[in-house]
């Protein structure tokens, strides 16, 4: 017993600090944010004083530099069609491939895992071009491409608690009138709500933080996200306006926190209930 004990207390203390050391990047990130520029450098792990305390002025002039209100209205824009359609095409799809079993099934499932497996960067330049080559350089096309990137995760997940879900209920339905999309969005679709939380979250808190597709995508002139924005906060010679940067950063992460806080417990939820079969 004794044992155990010791066991579980050496467990918990490094859980802590496993939590502490990823918390700790985010803790500084505040604290610089409230400092004059030239003291984030000299000592980026001081706690600001009144010699090094600045105020807001740091959010302020990362507010003006970055076009921070338009660039988080089109992140915003961006992230919630995005998961939408992610979470509406893929349950969907998720529930065929599982009820209808042949090739062309098969074989959707089987190419949903593989882009899992292959890496952005083979081909983010071709995917560059033909999105350029159809017009898909705008936030509505960046949907689309975020569709086909996050479709192989949500299939999967989706895939996982289908298989749990009785035949029986959706039968029933049917017997009692309901097409097989009225059996999907009254029946099927209330009963995954879990997993709809669960992926929900997982892509949106990629979608959000992504700089790579966008950057690649989007007419950068018209359409910038956060991270986009950030990023014109560097000078010539690769001079950064730290201050400002700190400030954004705080901003930009905000949302997405309060966001994972606020759902968090549904996480577990959604893999333990996706788990139950396959």
């Amino acid at each position: 017993m004794n044992k155990k004990v010791k066991f579980s207390g050496l467990w918990t203390a490094i859980l802590s600090v496993v939590s502490v050391a990823y918390i700790f990047p985010i803790l500084l990130v505040v604290i610089n944010s409230f400092k004059k520029k030239a003291y984030i450098s000299r000592y980026p792990f001081a706690i600001p004083t009144d010699k090094m305390f600045v105020g807001l002025e740091n959010y302020v002039n990362g507010l003006e530099k970055t076009g921070f209100f338009q660039a988080f209205g089109w992140t915003l824009f961006i992230t919630v069609f995005s998961v939408a359609v992610i979470l509406l095409c893929t349950s969907m799809c998720a529930w065929y491939i599982n009820r209808v079993t042949n090739t062309l099934t098969k074989t959707m499932y089987m190419l949903c895992l593989f882009s899992m497996v292959v890496p952005f960067q083979m081909v983010m330049f071709t995917l560059s071009k033909i999105a350029n080559i159809l017009k898909l350089n705008t936030p509505w096309g960046l949907i689309i491409i975020y569709l086909g990137y996050g479709a192989g995760l949500a299939v999967f997940m989706f895939s996982g608690f289908v298989k749990s879900i009785p035949i029986e209920i959706e039968e029933a339905a049917m017997i009692d009138g309901c097409t097989p999309i009225q059996t999907f969005f009254k029946v099927v679709l209330p009963v995954m709500k879990p997993t709809c939380v669960t992926v929900a979250i997982l892509e949106t808190m990629w979608i959000w933080n992504d700089y790579l597709l966008p950057y690649l995508v989007l007419d950068i002139k018209k359409y910038k996200t956060i991270s986009i924005a950030i990023q014109y906060l560097k000078g010539g010679y690769g001079t950064i306006d730290m201050g400002a940067m700190m400030g954004v950063l705080v901003l930009s992460i905000i949302p997405i926190i309060a966001f994972y806080l606020a759902c968090q417990k549904y996480i577990i939820e959604g893999v333990v209930a996706g788990a139950v079969k396959g």
